[in-house]
This record gives C-alpha cells, structure tokens and sequence, in this order.
C-alpha cells in the first residue's frame, strides 16, 4: 500500500486544509504514517505569515526530502502560493500547489512520475472567486472540530500577506456548511469551531445571504449540536443582526475572539485597520449588554512600526479598560512584501520584548480576574485529552464553553463528552475543578445567567 505523511505548519485553518487533503488520499487508497516515519510521498502544508514561516517550511521541507530522497515530495499552503519559484529551487521537491486545487495534486503526481521533473502547479490567487470545497467528516486528532466556511480576506492591512497568499473573500455554500456540519456531529463531535481566514465575513459576497443567517440555519438544522464556537470576528462584523442571534442561541458559546491589533488610533490608522478605538469599545459594551458573561479573548501586535512609548502606553491602558479574558501578544515581525515591513522607524527588538513582557503580564492578571468570577460555580466543559500522572487517577483537561482551561479528575471514556465540573480553583493558564456529572442528554451546552 502506498504511504503519505503529512506536516502542517500555521493556523487552524491549515489543520483543517490537512485533513481535507487525508480525505482524498485516503479515497485513492494511500494509508496516512507518520512524518517522522519512511513513507512514498509526503505533503507539507506551509505557512508564510511572518518571514520565520517561510524558513520553518523551508526547513520541514529539507527534513522531508533527506528522510527519504526517493520519496515524492509536494508542498502546499500559504508559501507555496506567494512564492513558488523558491520552494522549485529546492533540490527535491517534486510538487507544488497552493490555496486552491488541491484535487489536482494527484494529476502532478502521475506528472512528475512520468516526467521526473518538478511541477508547478500554482496559479493566480486574485483571479479566484470560489470556494474550494474540501469534505472533513472526521479529524484525525481532535475532540473539538473545525469547519472551514470561507476563504480569503479583503483588508489588506499593512502587516499581513494573507490577502496575497489567499486571495479576496469567498463564502462556502450554506447548504454544504450545514451539511458539513451535520457529518461532524454524526462522528461524535459535540463542539464544532467555525474557522476560515475573515471567519465572520462570511456572506459578504453574497446577495441575499449573511453570519447571522448562517448561524441560526447552524443551529437549527444541525440535529445533535451542542456547541458553536466562532474562531474570530472583527468589530465591524458584529451587527444588530448577529448580536440579536448571539443572544438568542442556545449553542453558541459565551465567547468571543475579537482581533484588536492596538489600543492607540494613530497605531491603527498606520495598520490600515477599519476601526477607532472608540467604535470598538462602543461594540464590546453593546455586546456586553446582550452577552453578559462572555469571555472576549484578542489578538495585539506590539512594536508596530513608529509605535511611541505613549502609543504603547495608549494600547496598555486600553486593554485594561476592556478587560480581556486572555490575550494573544506578538511582536511585530516584518513580513516581506507588506507596506510595514518598508515603513520607516522600526522599533528595536529589546524594546519590544520588554513591551510584550508588560502586555503578557497584563494578560495573565486579567485572565485570573476573570476566570475568579467561576470560583466554586458549576460550568459544562468538554474533556480533550488525559493527563497521565503516576500519583493520581486520571487528569482530564478540555475547555469551558467560555473558553476556561480546566482540568480535573475523570475517566478517560469522558474525552470528547459534554461534563458539568465544578471550579474549585481558578487560575490561568489551568483552573482546577471537581467532576459533577456527565451531560449527555444537554439540550444545550449552558445555561444563559
């Protein structure tokens, strides 16, 4: 039987992109081995969204090639799309396609079997207006599923390549979501993540056809869903519409990922981000008002080209204001071919570590804060995997639908169910808790305060 291994560098949505492209090898017959193993063909699925990306690929790339040098070696993904040439130029390399056609890949194959030489496989991203449909059934490796619903973004920030490596927006047909959906509950999953590259512009390619719509069709059609998890939504995606179905749901989880990128207006203006911070602030406490324990969890970039100690001080104290429940803190990186990585008055690298160190601290503090307010409350989590410790039973660790790392002690037949757990400790980055019961009946995965 012919082998394939894979390795996926990047974001979720490359995860999913994995296990999209396993389906139709797997249809083809090949059984799936490990990266670290011999296998007939292997599939790097790359990443580029800062420079350290593209080496990280570059370097999976060459491990690939030296494992087995008679191997076929093809490279999808992100690098593959926004620079070809250079992946070609590495001896070894046999195959590459980018964000889009990926059925074609086994065509390459059959190619280069014949030809021996490399195949190119990559095409015009900007010149795409559909979604590729990919079917994920199952995961290999996971309790909670994603489902990709677009494609694509047309933000065109001054930091980001994404646009370039996946070309403008595109929305999956609603039918096929649902359906997809629907699959994923037949195999077990009771969390489904909805993920894409400008997850919640999803629709806004479309006539008559929006989020919120698909959210209400998700929850109404999907038999047996207990969670709806969005992976992320910009400010300006939170309308009248989505908050009112937010607030109505009974599966969509008490949290939200809203990008911020900087608390300082001149810094967003420079990014190229479409919102003030005074229209962000004004949705966070409209949605507040409708969702009053949700957890909003964020993205910050630090050090953004100009970024003054004020303009630091700025983001500082206007992430405090918020209250987040977690952050995610990067420092700048120059990524190539965008407009900031030209911008004049970059900032040093040890004044960036140390402004993410005080952005991290400042993390770390509000997540304790807000996960003390689940102090001996009873939440519903759903167990991802065991911790196996010689000195006690087992150690199950999953998240709270308000996205609270627990772990607490159960049976290893509790992975992947829904389970209420009582917090007996908060704490970040893990809260301690005691099992209660098994919900497996839950008509909804919690219940509204």
């Amino acid at each position: 039987m012919t082998t394939v291994a894979f390795h996926t560098l990047g974001c979720k949505v490359n995860h999913y992109e994995t296990e999209g492209i396993w389906r139709m090898f797997m249809e083809k017959g090949y059984e799936r081995v490990d990266f670290e193993h011999d296998s007939d063909v292997y599939v790097i699925n790359t990443c580029t969204v800062t420079n350290s990306g593209d080496k990280k690929s570059r370097q999976v790339i060459r491990r690939a090639i030296r494992k087995n040098p008679e191997a076929i070696v093809c490279v999808t993904g992100c690098y593959a799309q926004t620079s070809p040439g250079e992946i070609m130029e590495i001896p070894g390399v046999d195959v590459v396609v980018g964000t889009q056609d990926r059925k074609n890949i086994f065509d390459y194959i059959e190619e280069h079997k014949k030809t021996r030489l490399p195949v190119n496989g990559v095409s015009n991203i900007m010149k795409n207006r559909v979604f590729e449909e990919m079917d994920v059934p199952e995961f290999t490796d996971r309790t909670r599923a994603s489902l990709k619903i677009q494609e694509g973004c047309n933000n065109f920030c001054t930091f980001c390549i994404i646009p370039w490596s996946r070309g403008l927006l595109r929305s999956r047909d609603p039918e096929n979501v649902v359906q997809q959906a629907q699959k994923l509950v037949d195999a077990g999953y009771k969390e489904i993540v909805l993920t894409g590259i400008h997850t919640a512009g999803y629709g806004e390619d479309m006539k008559d056809y929006n989020f919120a719509m698909l959210l209400r069709d998700l929850e109404e059609k999907v038999d047996g869903l207990k969670r709806i998890r969005i992976s992320s939504i910009e400010a300006s995606q939170i309308t009248e519409e989505v908050i009112e179905v937010l607030n109505q749901s009974k599966k969509i989880v008490r949290h939200l990922h809203i990008p911020l990128q900087a608390g300082s207006d001149p810094v967003l203006a420079r990014m190229r981000r479409k919102y003030s911070t005074a229209f962000y602030k004004e949705k966070i406490e409209r949605i507040r008002e409708a969702l009053p324990n949700l957890a909003i969890t964020s993205d910050v970039i630090v050090g953004f080209p100009g970024e003054t100690e004020e303009e630091f001080q700025e983001t500082y104290d206007f992430i405090k204001e918020i209250g987040y429940a977690e952050l995610h803190v990067f420092p700048f990186s120059r990524r190539t071919g965008t407009p900031a990585a030209r911008m004049d008055n970059q900032v040093d690298d040890e004044v960036k570590e140390e402004r993410v160190h005080r952005l991290i601290e400042l993390s770390n503090q509000l997540a304790k804060e807000y996960a003390s307010q689940y102090e001996n409350e009873v939440l519903e989590v759903i167990p991802e995997e065991t911790i196996l410790n010689k000195d006690q039973p087992d150690l199950l660790v999953g998240y709270t639908d308000n996205y609270m790392k627990v772990q607490f002690e159960g049976t290893k037949d509790m992975v992947g169910k829904l389970v209420r757990v009582k917090i007996n400790k908060s704490g970040y980055p893990y809260n301690e808790g005691q099992f209660v019961r098994v919900m497996e009946n839950a008509t909804h995965a919690f219940i509204k305060q």
